[in-house]
């Protein structure tokens, strides 16, 4: 239709610019979606001609146009696209019309190894030298890209040693290197992916932070991560992914017109995390010293790396006051003295501002919560490793 006429703009009946063919036999025109004997004069809009105005469109309307295989091949490929994109990896297609073929847009993870002795993997990394804040950070920043709402990102691929994530700055790309300097050797030994050790070496950060604490734990491991290979990833559509804040490690950017507390929220639903979970996170993460470039806000703790409630204890004790800062920064202060004990973001703050949130807050900060906190805080954290892989079947 579009290249068998010309085209003239002309006004409709109600007054608005639309394109008709100069001439059009009466076989030529479409028929009446309600009665068939009745034959329309086509319509087209700016959008149907810049198929073929446009130099870049008419090349690929032209093509289109003289092939009917390679057009039914193309759209049944994006349509494939359009109604499959928010599954994530192929694996969690189920079905027998599961194509065989991997597409990069399914963002593809070779199944990883998962028969390899994980207590000897948790030895080596402990004794590896790496910091409880080292591990458990890049953990955190290799599954805190997971998005529920198309199940993208995530730890499994361990595309945060690739393009571009490897050198987003919410990554600490200097930190990250040294990190996966240690863990990549070990996984080798082991026999396991690089995910699979992002992962397991978090989960060692926090046991041992927790046994620093006085609870003895063991926080659920699920193996058989794959590495992702450059082939594999669309550098181009991760773009998107990249976080540009993360209440969880106490980081912006950049300022935005947005609140830095409502970027956390939508941080967490797109993780899938309810308010009870993203507040025992944001605890957890401030005493295991967490924060992006080690900054001390948020950290109320004198015993850093020690899964410890105290984040909750010290922002709700009435002892101390909260004083502006400047640049979205608080001071705490000991009422009495007027001493800085602390300072803090308004991330921190929100857990001790909001009623809602300062409920949470209050049951962990209660001097028998303790084992709960570190209960809630494993399950929390267990769900952000473990969201971007398939159910077990």
């Amino acid at each position: 239709m579009l290249f068998n006429h010309e085209w003239e703009l002309k006004k409709s009946p109600a007054g608005a610019w639309q394109w008709e063919p100069v001439s059009i036999s009466d076989e030529d025109k479409p028929v009446d979606v309600e009665d068939p004997a009745i034959r329309q004069n086509p319509i087209m809009t700016d959008a149907d001609m810049a198929m073929i105005k446009d130099p870049v469109y008419r090349k690929i309307s032209e093509r289109f146009h003289k092939d009917q295989e390679y057009f039914s091949e193309t759209f049944a490929r994006a349509w494939f696209k359009l109604t499959h994109r928010d599954l994530g990896p192929k694996s969690f297609y189920i079905g027998p019309d599961v194509p065989n073929e991997d597409l990069d847009w399914q963002d593809p993870i070779p199944e990883g190894p998962s028969d390899y002795n994980v207590d000897e993997a948790k030895a080596k990394i402990a004794a590896s030298g790496l910091s409880i804040s080292e591990m458990v950070s890049t953990a955190w920043d290799s599954a805190r890209t997971f998005r529920g709402s198309d199940r993208r990102g995530g730890a499994n691929g361990a595309r945060i040693r690739l393009a571009p994530q490897n050198s987003w700055e919410g990554n600490e790309p200097e930190r990250l290197k040294r990190v996966l300097a240690v863990l990549r050797p070990i996984a080798e030994e082991v026999g396991a992916s690089l995910a699979d050790m992002i992962v397991l070496a978090g989960n060692v950060g926090i046991e041992q932070a927790a046994e620093a604490a006085g609870h003895k734990v063991t926080v659920p491991f699920r193996s058989g991560r794959g590495d992702a290979s450059p082939e594999q990833t669309d550098t181009e559509s991760f773009e998107p992914l990249e976080p540009i804040a993360d209440g969880f490690r106490n980081w912006l950017k950049k300022d935005y017109a947005v609140s830095p507390e409502e970027l956390l929220l939508d941080r967490a639903q797109l993780m899938g995390l309810t308010a009870p979970q993203m507040t025992v996170l944001i605890g957890g993460m401030r005493v295991l010293d967490t924060n992006h470039s080690m900054t001390s806000h948020g950290v109320f703790t004198d015993r850093k790396g020690c899964l410890t409630n105290d984040f909750f204890v010290n922002l709700t004790d009435m002892k101390y006051t909260w004083k502006p800062a400047g640049n979205n920064l608080y001071e705490i202060r000991d009422r009495k003295s007027g001493e800085v004990k602390w300072t803090a973001t308004r991330i921190d703050l929100v857990f001790g501002s909001n009623s809602i949130l300062r409920s949470y807050a209050e049951i962990y900060a209660q001097d028998d919560a303790e084992d709960k906190f570190v209960t809630d805080f494993i399950t929390a954290w267990s769900q952000v490793m473990t969201a971007d892989l398939p159910p077990v079947q």
